[in-house]
């Protein structure tokens, strides 16, 4: 599938992404690429591969042992646009939810 400059500026608008339209071209063409890799491995066979190959199954990825690297809320948030009491700000996700 061929993303054209306008489906680009369709999706950075529901990404609410402000894309200036220099970059438009680039990023169509970019997002094309990503889908053409999609459906390349759509076309894979792979009939008799094993699910989980790479992986034991029912085993974990990775321990799940804290490894001693950690922040404090005030430095990990020291670069956000907002803070509050050690937690980012963020704009609400969905607006205008009727139940």
């Amino acid at each position: 599938m061929r993303i054209d400059r306008a489906e680009a500026a369709r999706i950075a608008t529901l990404a609410r992404l402000a894309l200036p339209e220099a970059e438009l071209d680039r990023v169509a063409r970019q997002l094309s690429q990503v889908l053409e890799f999609a459906r390349a491995l759509d076309e894979l066979d792979l009939a008799g591969a094993e699910p989980t190959v790479f992986a034991p199954a029912g085993e974990p990825l990775r321990a799940d042992a804290p490894d001693g690297r950690t922040f404090a809320p005030g430095i990990a948030t020291e670069g956000a646009p907002e803070s509050e009491h050690g937690f980012f700000l963020v704009p609400p996700v969905v607006e205008h939810l009727e139940p």
